[in-house]
């Protein structure tokens, strides 16, 4: 299912766990190169995503050259927003058009979050669904004119305040889009005791009329927090996205790759096969249990032809082959049509 379909047809009153929809979020981590940035398409297709996601900006309009970074600097030595973007803006319209057909071509969604009036104009002609940075919740000019498009908007929420989230949601509202609300951590990478999954919970409370998602800067380890996201309900699940854990920079060390994605697809499986289904009922392979395992009431001594049955005719052993002890009261008081012997399985057709 395309993501506008799910955000579009989903009743957030009505959800139901289920497997979410997985973005491989590859921001610049192509750090430039075409034949890289289609070889994380390829790698996001193979490991299951249902979509991949860059990010369409220039240094010069995201960030002052007085710009300190906020990431992990042993990992990324960049101290410099200014200068990190710098290395890794090159990417634009001609090279997100390319990137978009070849998404296409491999059978999974493109998107690509803009961070300027410039990209997401013409990312507008490539996207049925747009996606708002965390950094970005409180740029009210920017959110409006992303909702004038008229397509669904999905808004991560880290670093905020429910205030802050509240009062971008009211900007979203007034414009009439159907949104998504993504937890978040803003924080690169986010320890697990930071990733506070709680709120997953607290943002469902909070927006009832909002689809909720997660967006994950964990290290990807065995992948359990996302899953553990999956289980507390995210309709979305987004993580960054690489070729390579081991290169150097800002999204690659905490990024899961292909294997990462497989591993989750792989225990979200078993995760949803051990839940099977959601209504109350008896299932077909319990039916021996039913028969053999309940019990049915049982005579407690020998009740002669003609006996009015009393409690202490009767006791309760399996199997349920006979009269269920919950009947007890409509078979006491009743005249025994046949010799009972000790330990028979009591039968309707003993009684008058």
């Amino acid at each position: 299912m395309k993501l506008t379909e799910l955000l579009n047809t989903l009743n957030p009153h009505e959800r139901k766990l289920s497997r979410p929809y997985i973005i491989a979020e590859a921001g610049v981590n192509h750090e430039g190169s075409m034949d890289t940035a289609k070889r994380l398409v390829d790698e996001a297709k193979e490991g299951g995503a249902d979509a991949i996601k860059f990010q369409t900006y220039r240094a010069n309009t995201i960030a002052s050259k007085d710009s300190p970074a906020y990431w992990d600097t042993t990992k990324e030595p960049t101290a410099s927003q200014y200068e990190l973007f710098t290395k890794h803006d090159k990417f634009w319209k001609n090279e997100m058009l390319e990137l978009k057909n070849y998404c296409d071509a491999v059978g999974i969604e493109f998107l690509s979050t803009p961070f300027d009036i410039e990209s997401a104009t013409f990312l507008n002609d490539m996207m049925d669904v747009f996606k708002i940075s965390s950094s970005d919740i409180t740029n009210k000019p920017f959110i409006e004119y992303m909702c004038d498009f008229g397509k669904p908007i999905i808004l991560s929420t880290g670093a905020s305040s429910l205030s802050e989230i509240q009062e971008a949601v009211g900007w979203i509202e007034a414009k009439g889009n159907t949104l998504a609300l993504l937890h978040c951590v803003l924080n690169y990478p986010t320890p697990d005791k930071n990733a506070n999954l709680g709120m997953i919970l607290g943002l469902k409370k909070a927006f009832p009329d909002n689809i909720i998602g997660y967006s994950d800067h964990t290290l990807p380890q065995d992948m359990k927090v996302c899953e553990m996201a999956t289980l507390l309900g995210s309709v979305i699940i987004e993580k960054h996205f690489t070729h390579d854990k081991t290169l150097p920079g800002n999204d690659h060390y905490h990024a899961m790759d292909k294997e990462d994605l497989k591993l989750f697809r792989k225990n979200l499986e078993r995760i949803f096969e051990l839940l099977g289904s959601f209504k109350v009922e008896a299932l077909d392979d319990e039916a021996p249990a039913r028969a053999n395992a309940r019990r049915s009431l049982v005579a407690l001594k020998d009740i002669p032809k003609g006996t009015i049955i009393t409690k202490e005719d009767l006791t309760f052993k399996r199997p349920a082959h006979g009269v269920s002890p919950k009947f007890i009261d409509d078979v006491i008081g009743r005249i025994a049509l046949v010799d009972i012997k000790d330990d028979d399985v009591i039968k309707w057709n003993m009684f008058q």
